[in-house]
């Protein structure tokens, strides 16, 4: 009830003042399990997404967003749970390894999920190599990859501010990835490797950003 009370007024009051340009929303599926791929520039991309989503998106938050006290931390975890998110613990490596189960609980149930394969955000624009739990998930659910390139984001809030800012905001979502048949009898390794890197490709031609070959780490200090 959240959820929908949520998305009746937010999605709406947000287009109106950011004006979003969106690209291929007819790529996303209406219903069934699929898994939405982005790049990741800023804390709201988790927001923007789903605010031109028809559909409901279920994305990962750090667990400090649902365990803080009195009314701030009240508030934080009821707008976390409207907006449809899911809380880890991304310092614990049995509950990262137990998201990738929450996730096929997601997309088991039709839903869409929403992942970044980067792991965390890029702090300096570029677009970093993916780590493979994205293909996992595909692989073992069955459900397509709709890769999706943002742009803009990371001018919204910026690193150290508290307010939101206007921006010019891009989302564009490419055409599915299916993977139904096309790994039969490749070493679960490999597929998992390569169907990450055609994903990564693609949000790379969708978003423009120069890659950067490399896997980008998050910092101790994670704001």
């Amino acid at each position: 009830m959240l959820y929908q009370a949520l998305h009746t007024v937010v999605p709406p009051a947000a287009k109106a003042v950011w004006r979003p340009d969106v690209r291929g929303l007819h790529h996303v599926p209406a219903t069934g399990p699929v898994i939405l791929a982005s790049n990741h520039l800023s804390f709201v991309d988790s927001v923007v997404i789903p605010i031109v989503v028809p559909r409901k998106v279920v994305f990962l938050a750090k667990s400090d967003y649902f365990t803080g006290s009195g009314i701030k931390g009240a508030l934080s975890k009821a707008w976390f749970e409207g907006l449809g998110m899911l809380p880890v613990d991304r310092d614990d490596s049995a509950a990262a390894m137990g998201s990738l189960v929450t996730a096929l609980d997601v997309l088991g149930r039709g839903e869409a999920f929403g992942i970044y394969p980067e792991g965390t955000r890029s702090r300096d624009g570029l677009l970093y190599r993916g780590r493979t739990g994205v293909a996992h998930l595909a692989l073992t659910s069955g459900a397509p990859v709709v890769p999706v390139g943002l742009t803009g984001t990371e001018q919204i809030q910026p690193i150290g501010t508290r307010l939101p800012r206007l921006a010019k905001v891009t989302v564009a979502f490419g055409e599915p990835i299916t993977v139904a048949g096309e790994y039969d009898g490749i070493a679960l390794g490999k597929a998992r490797r390569d169907l990450t890197d055609r994903i990564m490709t693609a949000i790379q031609v969708l978003s423009g950003q120069e890659p950067a070959g490399i896997y980008n780490d998050r910092p101790v200090l994670e704001d």
